[in-house]
């Protein structure tokens, strides 16, 4: 199953970068023999300035057909790592051929792009910057495929 990453806006060279780009190549790697991935990222910018909804159909074109659609939303779910494990192992045995996870800009996801996803995932009661929020999720997918792997990244 493909893992894509679909976020507003660029994430220029820093730290940032280099996080995601390493836990992208760590899920990819790990990912591969489970039957996940590979994990790829999309960056989308609205440059004629339509805000969220203008934004929203700048993701919606990306998404490929038939995806799971997963939004990160502070008032979304908030789940374990072993519990994104989980949800991602029961979509890759369902046979889906893909999962998108999306991650707005300053101003969040519009309403409409919420309402249609399949699932609404909180990173916590905090709102973090979309930039950290990717570096997160990257972490976060990466270490849902070492805990389906068995290896002890995941300590608990």
């Amino acid at each position: 199953m493909q893992v894509h990453l679909c976020a507003v806006g660029r994430l220029r060279r820093g730290p940032e970068r280099t996080l995601v780009d390493d836990y992208t190549a760590r899920f990819n790697r790990t990912g591969r023999s489970l039957g996940l991935g590979p994990l790829s990222e999309h960056e989308i910018e609205d440059r004629r300035g339509g805000g969220m909804e203008a934004e929203a159909a700048l993701l919606r074109r990306i998404c490929p057909g038939g995806a799971i659609r997963v939004v990160l939303d502070e008032r979304g779910n908030q789940m374990s790592s072993p519990a994104l494990a989980e949800r991602l192992a029961g979509w890759r045995d369902r046979g889906e051929g893909a999962a998108v996870f999306f991650i707005g800009g300053a101003d969040g996801l519009a309403p409409g792009l919420r309402d249609e996803a399949d699932l609404s995932l909180s990173l916590g009661p905090l709102v973090w910057p979309h930039m950290l929020v990717r570096v997160m999720l990257a972490e976060q997918l990466y270490r849902a495929a070492t805990i389906l792997a068995g290896t002890p990244y995941h300590r608990r």
